[in-house]
């Protein structure tokens, strides 16, 4: 048998699987097959055997088989709010593209004269939307909403034959800087609220700019190192200004008066920020009772899901004659393999957090940590997290591992507050697999992102961000 990529997946993943069941006799039954169809689960994403949804969805039918898993409630992570918010947001991206807004938008930044003077800073111009948006918007809706803008630039800019690195970098790039941005604020990303409601729990109340206090400087090292890395990875592909400039000027000659479809798509999307931006504003101007309500009735995923809606139901005018904006044949033209991934990875999550598995991991700690070792505790903690978001949902690991750690703090005489800042902070910290964070999702998507090149840039950031999180927890702790 010839030895591809594939072959070597299925090859792999049953002996693995077969060496953690047989090298963890000390775990119960159910952590213990937990531990091994995990395994063999990311084997399978690494090589792609089948695809990643379709691996997600084995596992979780792998745990059905074997007994430790109820069908009944195995996949109801199908229906978690955040896939009603993929759905969503993915319907207002293919609106985009349908009536070509996200070309225009690209060209107008293209446009811009600061912009047109290298490749870097183009990256930097999408990427800074990206990090500033996810503080005060779901990192996923801020990646969904750049994707293709992100897609038509590097489009126009890179030559066939040299542009799959740019592309690969700058939709690597915004998915990465909404990971990062998203831990500055508490609204940023779920884990951030679990980590303050545990926390809260403890007798220790952080509010709104407390916690931007403590996780900016974070946010902003990570940040400043993404940079640096990318401008390095994008100084192997070439770039000519002038052909740049040469597009621009031929394109805004062309350039048409604004369609109805292009209006109606774009009134539909400033809707739906300012419905998604509302609770930060209102939770940032002390007005509670406002955010209590845009919070409860007016969700993410509601809002995206409202958001599709409106282009389904308002007519784009005689050029798609008196049809909405958007019609039936744009539903199957969204990328359902990445939704399904998202929500058999949540399931998975699950069921490393019901099997016991995460809390067995959580407790062994204990027994090799010298509590006077602050520095390795915090390195081990934020690490274990870290990696474990790799293969589960963020969410699911902030709340299974956030009351593990505080109880692990407690049990070594340990503050609480800055070890649990630096997990939680963790928990978004993920850039290797699709499964990790809907950013990875969302532009694993495109189709443009190889996996492996996703792995290898990821590794590098990992392992900063763990050094980066442990570094301002220990000097928080001084």
């Amino acid at each position: 048998m010839h030895l591809t990529r594939r072959n070597t997946g299925l090859l792999l993943a049953p002996l693995l699987a077969l060496l953690v069941w047989l090298l963890t006799p000390m775990l119960d039954y159910e952590a213990r097959l937990v531990a091994a169809i995990m395994v063999f689960c990311l084997v399978f994403w690494m090589t792609e055997v089948i695809p990643l949804s379709m691996t997600a969805f084995l596992g979780v039918l792998a745990a059905v088989v074997l007994g430790i898993a109820e069908i009944e409630t195995a996949f109801l992570n199908l229906g978690h709010p955040i896939i009603l918010l993929f759905i969503g947001s993915f319907l207002l991206a293919r609106s985009m593209t349908r009536h070509g807004l996200d070309k225009r938008i690209a060209l107008f930044i293209l446009s811009r004269s600061f912009f047109q003077q290298s490749l870097f800073r183009l990256f930097l111009g999408f990427s800074f939307i990206s990090f500033l948006l996810s503080m005060w918007v779901s990192n996923s809706v801020t990646v969904a909403m750049l994707l293709p803008l992100t897609l038509g630039v590097t489009q126009l800019v890179s030559q066939p034959e040299e542009g799959e690195g740019a592309a690969v970098y700058f939709l690597l790039g915004i998915a990465y800087s909404a990971s990062i941005g998203g831990i500055s604020t508490i609204i940023g990303s779920p884990p951030n609220l679990i980590g303050v409601n545990y926390l809260a729990q403890q007798g220790i109340e952080i509010d709104f700019l407390q916690w931007m206090f403590l996780a900016l400087p974070i946010s902003l090292s990570m940040y400043g190192f993404l940079l640096l890395y990318m401008r390095y990875c994008l100084g192997k592909s070439a770039y000519s200004k002038q052909v740049v400039q040469a597009y621009v000027a031929k394109h805004l000659q062309q350039r048409k008066k604004l369609r109805k479809g292009e209006l109606v798509t774009m009134g539909v999307f400033i809707l739906a920020v300012t419905l998604w931006l509302a609770p930060g504003v209102f939770n940032l101007l002390g007005m509670q009772a406002a955010y209590a309500f845009m919070d409860t009735f007016f969700a993410e995923s509601t809002v995206a899901l409202l958001a599709a809606l409106l282009l389904f139901l308002i007519p784009a005018g005689h050029e798609n004659e008196g049809n909405g904006t958007l019609v039936a044949e744009d539903l199957v033209k969204i990328d359902w393999d990445t939704i399904l991934l998202f929500g058999g990875g949540m399931a998975l999550g699950q069921l490393v957090v019901s099997s016991g598995l995460a809390d067995v991991i959580g407790r062994s700690i204990t027994t090799f940590v010298d509590p006077a070792q602050r520095a390795l505790l915090v390195l081990l903690l934020v690490f274990l997290v870290l990696m474990l978001t790799e293969i589960s949902s963020n969410t699911a690991i902030a709340i299974t591992f956030v009351p593990i750690i505080i109880g692990v703090l407690d049990g070594l005489n340990l503050p609480l507050l800055y070890p649990v800042l630096g997990v939680v902070v963790a928990c978004s910290m993920a850039f290797m697999l699709p499964v990790a964070t809907p950013p990875n999702a969302i532009v694993y998507g495109s189709k443009q992102v190889p996996i492996s090149q996703m792995v290898r840039t990821g590794l590098v950031l990992n392992l900063v961000a763990t050094a980066v999180i442990t570094a301002w927890v220990l000097l928080y702790m001084l």
